[in-house]
Order: structure tokens, then sequence, then C-alpha cells
């Protein structure tokens, strides 16, 4: 740095007002300028000008707040420190300001305002060169000497002070270097800026023009920032008092007679603390790599002071490791009549489930190192697979513990942050391992279909390593660093379809379908859990209300139409508020011949006993009722009001070119209708209803088979002629145009459409059928089928299997869902389905009550669907083959 005598700043200067500091000579301050004066300076001065002479600008300590500003200048600072600008950064937010970083350079005496707007400027005097010169170099010895003892004594004391910090730190290091290269004259000034002194200081220290003066007011400046160090220093690394004295203890245990210890307590207690997290360390009977890896992080431990930053975070970090449960484990309950019971009046059906649980009970009991499966329940929603995960841990006896995955995009959700971030803290998987104590619990990923991918990560690809049976025993969360046994845990994870789980993830995983219910089942799950449950929740109790039987098949027939049983008990929770209703008021409705169609409730009458309103319009709510309110057909009608679905099958089939098809989707099985119609045109195809290619196509092969064999089945278009699209345009309607539709099993229902279209002939209204065709007029399986899958498929009818249109990858989905298929013909009152002949050994997973209720026709070729399908067969020569077998039971 050059010396200030060497220093020539203009006679004007442009002048800066400042109120957030004051700017020493040989100090660097950073100011923010936002007010009109400050603002107009930079901008004429700093940003246009193109000389070094420009950037000198004077700097002012003004007392007045800028949010007060007013035309009138205040008065000005009879002193001031030149100083050059060297970075200029402007910004718009909160409000437009710049932000200066200002290098003093010396003192200056303001003599005479030359302007006050748009800046002021003012004619100044140099003032730390005329000191200088005249204190140092004036010739008077005793001057002299007398600065030249304050100048040594202030360096000797600058040099304890700095003696006193951690020479390591890099501030501290240049802070010596300069002790020794700065002028002795320009030490009280860079001193002064670097310790913590007032800005009322500071500016005693900016006025003290004499050199000598200046030295003896940063003196006492410099001893006090010595007193706190020092002070600051007893507090971290504390120290016995000179009047205390350490006390030797005896052999015994014990003090000597007369004596007491006077140990700090302070370094006791943390001495303690790390000694307790130490003991709790070795004894956590954690694996030799962690119990490494924890040893040397608590020896850093010992050597961290408190305050530091990282201290917090290596404690958070050990007490983790201690808490993780790394041998401590439940014993199973290995009763599997017991489990049979449990599982049995928990769930009811879902016998698929229970005997897997039940097959895993009876290989337990045989080897004991038996290690946890990763089983995948894939059902439509409300089914009850989150339900039967939380009973199979109680069959169990094991710890239960469930991670909602839905929409989850990082992968440090699964693997944890790594310690080297702010906020790090472990992945799900060992927060669940915390919160439930065990190494072996049971663990719900729910929603695993629905996992996403983002710039943080693939949390899919994540849980290969935690899903995989033969790399869990060594799985390494990011936070830990260390190898964590997941080999013993029972992973069950939950998804809606297969489709948007990736290959690699789902191949780990054993599935288990879970499909929707019956309505026998239905009307089941209600009688034996819902109603209970939702007349708990309302403070009801059966002798108040009953909902019979055929009650709940109104709801389940009416007025819900799902796979599982949520939409099912809303309704029923409906019910319930409206009888609480009736409850709390006090009033008891009696069907009476004259009253039946306008009651809302139904009173059970027993013999002659009739209800009577209760008098006085208040009752003793303490007591039950005389007789429980019964839900009957009117009441649900004035409680739920009109049903929401109607059969509609009959109506819709009293026109020819209309055909019955069976759709299976993520929310289970459904009917599905296809309509078409023709008129003068030349011979275009016309499709609607938002299909995908692979229906398209189904539509083109249909059109091309029924051409193909027209006169043999004696097809004829408007005129007459012997081809059906001659002068004639088609159109196909898949109604319900808002749901994207695709798949290939649609095939078989719409050609028996068209047919039905160009004969003239109505198909039967209580047919539903489903199957893929080939050109030939074969009938394939509903099994596999190449569909372009994507991450986040909207809710589909989805023809045989998952698929939408809106991503290019293409996944082998092996999805046939005739179980589903058929639950939903049963459901729409249908009695006959036509299914491919390959499909046939998958009705064995049909309840024998829907397959005594149905009749099932199994065809391998286009020309028994249609025998089928129409009343007396459809007109044409002799099939080849034998006629199709009738499966009415099985």
């Amino acid at each position: 740095m050059s010396s200030s005598g060497d220093i020539r700043i203009p006679s004007r200067l442009p002048l800066l007002l400042t109120h957030e500091g004051v700017l020493l000579p040989g100090s660097t301050m950073r100011v923010s300028v936002d007010t009109a004066r400050n603002m107009q300076l930079v901008r004429s001065r700093l940003l246009k000008g193109t000389s070094l002479k420009s950037t000198i600008i004077g700097v002012v300590p003004n007392s007045r707040d800028p949010e007060h500003e007013t035309e009138e200048l205040p008065a000005l600072h009879s002193i001031g420190t030149a100083g050059l600008a060297v970075q200029v950064v402007g910004s718009n937010w909160p409000k437009p300001h710049y932000t200066l970083l200002i290098t003093g350079l010396c003192r200056f005496r303001v003599e005479q305002l030359l302007r006050e707007r748009p800046f002021p400027v003012a004619v100044v005097q140099q003032l730390d060169k005329l000191e200088q010169y005249a204190g140092l170099d004036s010739g008077d010895a005793d001057v002299s000497s007398e600065l030249g003892e304050l100048s040594q004594r202030f360096y000797e004391v600058a040099l304890q002070l700095v003696g006193m910090l951690d020479i390591s730190v890099p501030v501290v290091a240049k802070l010596r270097r300069l002790l020794d290269s700065l002028p002795r004259e320009a030490l009280p000034d860079v001193l002064t800026s670097m310790i913590h002194v007032s800005n009322k200081e500071k500016l005693e220290i900016l006025d003290a023009v004499s050199l000598a003066e200046r030295f003896k007011k940063v003196l006492p400046l410099l001893t006090r920032q010595m007193e706190g160090l020092k002070l600051l220093q007893r507090t971290r690394k504390p120290r016995l008092d000179d009047d205390r004295r350490i006390i030797p203890i005896r052999k015994g245990g014990g003090l000597a007679p007369g004596q007491l210890s006077m140990e700090d307590d302070g370094e006791e207690e943390d001495s303690d603390d790390t000694s307790l997290l130490e003991r709790r360390v070795r004894g956590s009977n954690m694996p030799e790599a962690a119990l490494r890896v924890c040893l040397k992080e608590l020896k850093r431990l010992k050597k961290m002071p408190q305050s530091m930053p990282e201290y917090a975070l290596t404690r958070n970090y050990l007490e983790l490791m201690v808490e993780l449960p790394w041998s401590k484990s439940t014993t199973d309950c290995l009763d599997i009549r017991a489990a049979r019971v449990l599982l049995d009046s928990d769930h009811y059906a879902m016998e698929k489930l229970k005997r897997r649980v039940l097959e895993y009970l009876a290989v337990r009991q045989l080897r004991n190192s038996l290690k946890g499966p990763i089983l995948c329940f894939v059902g439509p929603p409300g089914v009850g697979k989150t339900s039967v995960g939380r009973s199979i841990a109680r069959t169990l006896g094991r710890e239960f513990h469930r991670i909602a995955l839905g929409g989850v995009c990082d992968q440090s959700d699964i693997r944890g942050h790594r310690r080297t971030y702010v906020g790090s803290m472990p992945g799900r998987i060992i927060n669940g391992l915390k919160a439930v104590g065990v190494n072996n619990p049971v663990f719900l990923l729910d929603e695993v279909d629905k996992l996403t991918k983002s710039l943080q990560g693939d949390p899919a690809a994540a849980l290969l390593e935690v899903l995989d049976p033969e790399q869990n025993h060594s799985f390494t969360d990011h936070y830990l660093n260390v190898p964590f046994d997941l080999s013993q845990v029972l992973f069950i994870a939950t998804a809606n379809t297969t489709a948007t789980i990736p290959p690699a993830l789902l191949d780990r995983m054993e599935v288990l379908q879970v499909p929707g219910y019956t309505q026998e089942e239905k009307v089941e799950i209600a009688h034996r859990h819902l109603i209970p449950h939702q007349l708990e929740q309302h403070g009801l109790t059966p002798q108040q209300v009953q909902i019979p039987q055929d009650t709940t098949l109104d709801i389940i027939s009416r007025y819900t139409r799902e796979a599982g049983v949520r939409t099912l008990e809303r309704k029923i929770g409906a019910i319930c508020r409206a009888v609480a209703v009736k409850v709390a008021e006090g009033h008891k409705a009696t069907k009476t011949p004259s009253s039946s169609s306008s009651s809302e409730v139904t009173t059970a009458q027993e013999g002659g006993n009739k209800g009577e309103e209760p008098i006085g319009g208040s009752v003793d709510l303490s007591l039950p009722p005389e007789m429980p309110i019964v839900i009957d057909c009117q009441a649900l009608k004035d409680i739920l009001g009109p049903p929401v679905f109607e059969m509609e099958v009959s109506e819709r089939l009293t026109l020819p070119g209309v055909a019955i098809g069976l759709a299976w989707t993520p929310l289970g099985g459904e009917i599905m209708f296809v309509e078409a119609s023709r008129m003068e045109g030349d011979g275009q195809l016309t499709l609607t209803g938002q299909l995908g290619d692979i229906m398209k196509e189904s539509a083109h092969l249909a059109i091309s088979w029924l051409r193909t064999n027209a006169k043999a089945y004696q097809l004829t278009n408007m005129a007459g002629g012997p081809d059906p699209l001659e002068g004639t345009d088609v159109h196909l309607h898949f109604p319900a145009g808002a749901v994207t539709k695709d798949g290939p099993s649609a095939g078989v229902t719409i050609v028996t459409c068209l047919a039905s279209l160009f004969s003239g002939r109505l198909v039967r209204s209580d047919v539903a059928m489903t199957g893929e065709i080939t050109l030939r007029g074969l009938v394939l399986p509903v099994r596999e089928a190449l569909v372009p899958l994507s991450r986040h498929p909207p809710l589909l009818w989805q023809v045989g299997f998952t698929c939408t249109l809106t991503s290019k990858p293409v996944l082998l989905c092996q999805v046939g869902g005739i179980k589903d298929k058929v639950l939903a013909a049963h459901r729409a009152g249908l009695r006959c389905v036509i299914l491919p002949k390959r499909n046939e050994k998958d009705l064995e997973e049909i309840p024998a009550h829907v397959r005594a209720d149905l009749q099932f026709v199994a065809t391998s070729c286009l020309a028994e669907v249609l025998d089928a399908a129409f009343d007396g067969g459809f007109r044409g020569p002799a099939p080849s083959l034998a006629p199709p077998p009738v499966l009415s039971k099985l």
C-alpha cells in the first residue's frame, strides 16, 4: 500500500452521504445507495466516468435517516474520507438501489460547498499528508520521540491482539502480514475498521487529525478487544478460578476429610455427556464397519468446540447410529391356525393373499433364516391392499410402517442426503427403521406405481437395491454411509397398475393381483365391517338403526359402481348421518299403509305395538329408542337421492349396430357399448371416442374380415350390393368420448357390432364379449400385448390391458383382466359372456356363485362368436369346426 504522503486527490470532490457506517483511510466498506442525491452521483460520475479521477469521491458521514430525506441538504460533517469506488452493483429489488465497494484513501476537510443539486460538490483540503509531514518530519525532536514511542507501543499491542487469534485462519494470517508491511501511521485506521467498535467511536477516530491523538484513541479500543477475547477463551475452555483448588482424592474413592471437589461443572457435564454417548455407541451391537466409523466420528467430536456448526451435525449422526435397530428384532408368531383366524376376521375374500401369508409362515417354521419376501399387491383402489398389509404385520406380530411414495420425485427420499449438504437427513427407509425400533418390521411401500422422475433423480431406480433380496443385506444410505441389513424386512408394495412400474423394479417383486369384489362379497363386507364401523363413528348402535341386506344391495348396484368399497362406505356414512339427525331431534317415523310411500325411515314393528311421536318434543337420548330405524328403499331414495346408475342395457340394444364389450381399467372391469351407423358416401370409415392406434387397427381388421366374408354371411350395402362399403360410409363410435380407450381385445365386439349393422339384426341384449381377432377370423386370448406406456397415465378405459398414447416407450404388459371383466358383466345384470377359448383357465379365479349366474361361451373363431351373439345363430354356411362349448358351470 502506498504511503498517504503519495496520495493526491482532486481539490473538488462529489460528496456521498452515508448513514450505515464510517469509512476510514486504508479500509474497505460496502455502501448501499438508495437516496436521490447519492443515486444521481453514481449515475453521473461512476457509471459514465472513464478516468480514474472520476471514480474518486468524498464519503461524508450523515446522521439523518435516508427515509426522511428532504429537499434541504443536511448539515455536513466537516471531516470526510476520500474513497476509490472499485465496484458498482445495481438491483431493482425490493427497490432500485446501488451497492458500492469503496476503499478509503485519506482524510479531507470540507472547505466550501459549491452546489447541492443534483448531488453535492465541495472544495476539499487533504489532511493526512499535511499532518504526516508536520508530525514526523517537523524537526521537533520531542514531538517525533513521543510519536515514535506511541507507534511502537501501538505496534506491540497489535501484535498481542493478533497472537490471540488462530493464525491458521486466512484472514488472521493476512492481518499478521499487514502489520509488518503497512506504515505505522496507517495502522490505527486499518485496525479500527477490523475490530468491534461503534460508529460513534469510528467517527471520533476519523476526527482525530493529529496522528498522536489517533494512536491514543485507538489504543484503549485494542485493549478492550483483547479483554473480550480473553473472556471468550475462558468461556470456551473453562479453567479454575484463583481461589479454587483441585483436591486430591483418596484411594478409597472418597475425598480427603474437610476437603471439597472444585472441578468445573460445565466441563464435567460435557465430559459425562460424551462418555455416555461413547458407551451407547459401544453397546449398540452395530457391525464392525459401522462401529469403526462411529468411533472415528466420536474422536473428532471430542476435539470440537460446541460452538462449531459441525459439532451438532456430528452429534446428530452419532445419535441416529445409536438409535438404529442393528440387532434388535421381534419374534414372529408362527401359529398358522391363529394367523388364519386373524386374517379371516380382518378381511373377507382375498383368498390368494391369505394363502401367500400362510405359506410364508409355514416356511418360516421350517427355516428360521428365511429372507423377507418382496410382495406387490396390484389392484383397483379401495379393495383393501393397504389394510391387508397392516393385518399381515399384526398376524406376524411385527411392527408396521407405511411409506407413501405417491408423487415422490427425489431419489434422496429413498437413499437419503449426503452429510455434506445443509439440512441433510436419512432416507425414508432408515427413518422408518428408527421409528419402529426393530430390524424386521413390515414396510408398506404405498402407491409404488405413482413414483415420478425429476432432475433430482429417479426414486424407482433407488428402490432397486432396497427391493432386491440379493442386495438389500448391505443397503447403504447416503446419510449413514455404512451398510445396513434389510434382508429381514418384509416389504409389501401396493399399486393400481403395473404399467407405470419400471420393468427392472417389477422384476424384483412377487406380483399378487387383487381383483375387485363381487356384489355378494361387498354385501358381506358391508355388514361385517363397514356398517359396524360407521355406526361407531357416528355414535349409533344397532338398536337405533338397521340396514337390511336388500338395501345394501340397492346401494351397491344403484348408487356405486366401483371395484372396491370406498364409495359404499361413504354412502353408508351418509345414511348414518341422516339417522343421527333424527335420533338427535328425538323423532321416530312410523311406517303405516297410508304413509309408507313418503316415509324417510321405517320403524320396525312387532305384533301390535305401534311407534308414537314423542310427546313434548324431547326424548331421553341416554336410553335407546323403543324400536330401531329400518332403512328401506324409499328411505334410501330420500337420503341418497335418485339412483345414480340405472341398468340401461336393454334400452341401448333396441337398434341394429350396437354390441356390448368388456373393458379393463385400473379401477376394475367395465362394460362398454360399441355403436355403428351407416349412410350414403364413398366407403369411408369414421372412428370416434378417443381411440388408440391399436383399437383403430382392430376396427380396420373387422371391416376387412366382414368385406371378405360378406357373400357367405349375406351382408349388403344400403343399395343391396354385395360389398358392404360400396357407396356407404360407416361411423363407429365408442361412448364416453372424454375417456381414452385402446387395446386389441375389442376386436370381437367391433365385428359383432358391424355384422349387426350390415345384416340389420339385433345383438342379444344379455351378451357381452371380449377377445382379439386376426385377419383370418381367429379369436386370440386376452393375455399379452405390446403397449406404449406413460409414467403419468390418465384414468383410462383400457381394453385388456393398461395403455396410453402419450409416450413412445414400449413395454410388454401381461394383464388379461378376465376376472374383472366377468365381474363387470355380472354387475350389469348380463347373463352370457363370450370369451376366447384359451382364456377358459382364467375362469377358475371367478367365485362359484358368479359362475353359476353366468353362461360362458368359449370361442376360437369369429363364426362361433357371431353364432353366440345373435338369437338363432348368424346366417351363413355351416361352420367347419365343432359347435362352441357352453361352460355354464365350472
